[in-house]
């Protein structure tokens, strides 16, 4: 908004000539959610502990210890992550470039869907929500319309195109079938985020790790300079993207602030399924949907787990984890909750530089 109110004064007031700057919009934006999150955290954990009295609903069937620890504690917290990524977004983002518009609407139509799943685990004091059929398709419509739309927006010769990492000339045509694969990775994304998202601060740093890694991917791929030198696919318009990711950064660090050992609450589906929708809908702009899954690798892992617990246990009634996903693996190993939390983050720092390496090695 402030671009596009400010900028046109930049030739006269020569302050105003900041706001033409990606960078200068992107830090802003990481400040404004950063704030924003100060600001509004504690107003909002205290509105959901007075709504939801008992708090989020324990599983029976997970760690013994969490009926516990976490007992009490109240979810939704991902409203508050989303209030800082749209106002922050909307603050400082160009808001005629239609790649904002798109990757906010996967954000928010997640975001929402998780919102109803969270309400109806609250009301009914279950942990069963929303029934994983309506909310598997709930997702697929909403990405689907979100991909027709950057079909839309992509420069042609491009739309429906596959880049492969480490291979500059490479580019996959998938027709129609781009759909349904954009489809995928936009809620693969999100569910991988959500299934990672069972430890105080295990899942939010991640999250933060990778749409820092994207800004800068976002910044490069809709640079028409550095795109070339770095031999990479220019897309027009992708670089506002970097704001985006900006304000996913500051209100993943904003919301880290209450969400770290011991959790003052937890950000539940609103928040993982909206984090890793945007995520994914970054990666499939800016072409970069396969450094994805290398950039947030331990959300692979995690998701890979729960896969394989699933199809052993079906095949030979043995279980190859102690407990699915990863992360409960090692609780019913002994580890201590911070050991595991920050191990992991370790991983993913370590998983998120191999996939900016694909941006040099080629």
């Amino acid at each position: 908004m402030l671009y596009n109110l400010l900028v046109s004064f930049a030739d006269d007031v020569s302050i105003f000539n900041v706001f033409r700057y990606l960078t200068f919009r992107s830090g802003a934006a990481v400040m404004t959610a950063l704030i924003i999150s100060f600001v509004l955290g504690p107003r909002i954990i205290a509105w959901l502990k007075a709504k939801q009295g008992e708090g989020q609903p324990i599983r029976e069937d997970g760690p013994a210890s969490h009926l516990l620890t976490k007992q009490g504690t109240p979810t939704m917290g991902g409203v508050l992550i989303l209030l800082s990524i749209v106002s922050s977004t909307l603050l400082w983002a160009d808001l005629a470039n239609g790649f904002v518009w798109a990757v906010l609407a996967v954000t928010c139509g997640f975001g929402l869907v998780g919102f109803a799943d969270d309400y109806l685990k609250l009301t009914r004091r279950s942990v069963k929500g929303l029934p994983g059929r309506i909310k598997l398709t709930a997702q697929i419509v909403i990405g689907t319309g979100v991909t027709l739309w950057i079909w839309y927006l992509t420069p042609e010769g491009l739309a429906t195109h596959l880049a492969v990492p480490f291979l500059k000339d490479l580019l996959i045509d998938l027709g129609w079938f781009f759909v349904p694969f954009a489809v995928l990775v936009m809620v693969g994304s999100s569910n991988a985020v959500n299934l990672t998202d069972g430890l105080d601060g295990l899942a939010i740093v991640p999250v933060m790790i990778a749409a820092g890694c994207f800004a800068l991917i976002a910044y490069l791929v809709g640079n028409t300079v550095f795109a070339n030198y770095l031999q990479l696919h220019y897309v027009a318009g992708s670089g506002e993207l970097a704001v985006f990711c900006g304000a996913l950064v500051g209100a993943s660090l904003g919301f880290l602030w209450f969400n770290a050992p011991p959790a003052m609450v937890f950000m539940g589906d609103t928040g993982s399924l909206s984090c890793g929708g945007a995520l994914g809908g970054i990666a499939v702009v800016t072409k970069h949907e396969l450094v994805l899954a290398i950039v947030g690798g331990l959300f692979v892992l995690e998701t890979v787990s729960v896969i394989v617990q699933v199809v052993s246990f079906k095949l030979t009634g043995r279980r190859v984890f102690r407990m699915a996903p990863l992360h409960h693996h090692f609780e019913q190993k002994g580890w201590a909750e911070p050991t595991i939390v920050i191990r992991f983050w370790i991983i993913a720092s370590i998983l998120a530089l191999a996939g900016l390496a694909t941006l040099k090695l080629r």
